[in-house]
């Protein structure tokens, strides 16, 4: 068959055969006559990109020599942390030894054959809803941690009432501040909201292990000193200053201390080779040029893995470097707007919240409940919604855990205030983007052209308090 045959066949077909009940055609077909049409394509299309508020909202700050020093005033009281366990079976829960350090009186306590032998001091307890663990006033005769369930920390009102202070979830501890002082009593009342698993140390135990190590005692009684120093309500060495006085005293005088070991961010980075082969290259660049949408999609993915990383990195992430005193629980389970304000209270200038498209949704639906509207504000031409004035950006990369529960981040942003930055350096050699570069590496054997296309960025937090993380936000509909 020859190519005319070919070409025609089709159209002779479409022309003679018509389907029963049809008009036989009389004219050329539009099958055929596509043929020698030229068709109108579009660039290629990608259904991964987002939107990337993240990485358009942030600050970037230029980190010149690839790393950036957070200097800080000395912090003489540290941040509670959380402590991880292993579970070995329904009973056999333990807490492993190298995280007790996470607990501020053991912060920077070291023998790791005493942490084991004080892990080891832990037994399991399970606990019921409804049940109170202490009560405010009472002796601190045991300390506690989380494993698995939600408590509510309460004090009774000025009037006789309930007040809650705080809800503890996993991972964190109770009474670990009464450890090394003399007869302790508990602040606040605790009660289970849900069933739960705790694990307890005996006070008894911990007196037993002080009296007998040596370092734990002299570890704990510098402790008990540190707490004794004067600080700023931020946990940060006094500065001494006097006002209101009259006459001329004597005044008191000092110097702003440094933290001696600043945190630095070194710049991660998001690396790909592009390859692009000779003949595609040479061959079929019209309309389009293949190499430059090839690129141009590569850097797409490249940005999607760069804001996930700013969310998710164990060493800068938003979600696993946020201070653990910043981070609060949902009161019941989904986000409502008592659980936002809470969130907003805990910074001064917050700039931004993000949260995952479907924990909007439930905010929303917690608005609706209580017949609010939410407000709604302009950003770059796009309406985005709002609480108190603060816009709300939807950011898919905030995960979503098997449990159907997921976070809410609000952010300070800017050097200027203080505030979360992103970090990465431009001029670097061959670069497309700022931060990011494209440099050719040459044509392999098979005949391949191969392109280096790198990003450099990190993120760092200036102040603890410029990022704050509402945890346990069930996104799940619920029974009204």
């Amino acid at each position: 068959m020859s190519a005319a045959d070919s070409v025609a066949g089709p159209a002779t077909e479409e022309s003679a055969a018509a389907a029963p009940g049809e008009r036989e055609l009389t004219s050329l077909g539009t099958r055929a006559a596509r043929q020698l049409a030229t068709t109108t394509k579009s660039e290629p299309q990608m259904r991964g990109i987002s939107s990337r508020w993240l990485l358009r909202k942030l600050p970037w700050v230029d980190v010149r020599g690839g790393a950036y020093r957070v200097n800080r005033r000395l912090l003489l009281r540290a941040g509670e942390g959380r402590v991880r366990f292993e579970h070995n079976g329904a009973d056999d829960v333990r807490v492993i030894p190298q995280t007790l350090t996470e607990l501020p009186v053991l912060r920077g306590y070291s023998d790791h054959d005493v942490l084991k032998e004080i892990a080891g001091r832990h037994t399991v307890r399970e606990v019921r809803a409804g049940q109170v663990l202490c009560e405010a006033g009472q002796p601190v005769t045991e300390t506690y941690l989380v494993v698995h369930g939600r408590f509510t920390r309460f004090v009774a009102g000025k009037y006789g009432e309930e007040e809650v202070i705080g809800v503890v979830t996993d991972g964190h501890q109770l009474g670990d501040e009464a450890i090394g002082r003399t007869d302790p009593l508990w602040p606040a009342s605790v009660r289970a909201e849900t069933a739960g698993v705790l694990l307890v140390l005996p006070s008894d135990a911990v007196r037993e292990l002080t009296d007998r190590v040596p370092s734990l005692a002299a570890h704990l009684a510098a402790y008990a000193d540190r707490q004794r120093l004067p600080t700023n309500r931020g946990g940060e060495a006094d500065m001494p200053v006097q006002a209101g006085h009259t006459g001329e005293p004597t005044l008191s005088g000092g110097f702003v201390d440094y933290d001696l070991t600043p945190r630095e961010y070194e710049l991660s980075l998001t690396q790909t080779v592009l390859r692009v082969h000779t003949r595609v290259a040479d061959l079929y660049n019209d309309p389009m040029d293949q190499t430059r949408q090839q690129l141009r999609l590569t850097i797409e993915e490249i940005r999607e893995r760069q804001e996930w990383e700013l969310v998710n990195n164990r060493e800068f992430g938003l979600l696993h470097n946020a201070d653990h005193g910043q981070r609060i629980s949902t009161f019941t389970g989904p986000p409502t707007p008592d659980d936002m304000d809470e969130l907003l209270s805990m910074r001064r200038k917050t700039r931004l919240f993000l949260a995952h498209p479907k924990a909007i949704a439930a905010f929303f639906r917690q608005c609706n409940k209580r017949g609010l509207m939410p407000g709604s504000t302009t950003v770059d031409g796009h309406k985005l919604p709002a609480w108190r004035g603060v816009p709300i950006y939807p950011c898919g990369k905030i995960p979503i855990s098997a449990s159907r529960t997921t976070s809410i981040v609000a952010l300070r942003t800017g050097e200027t205030d203080q505030g979360v930055v992103g970090l990465y350096q431009t001029g670097i050699p061959e670069e497309h983007q700022p931060g990011l570069n494209v440099r050719f590496m040459g044509i392999d054997e098979a005949a391949r052209v191969n392109y280096l296309v790198t990003a450099y960025y990190s993120l760092a937090i200036l102040v603890p308090d410029a990022a704050g993380v509402l945890e346990n936000v069930q996104i799940g509909r619920t029974a009204d």
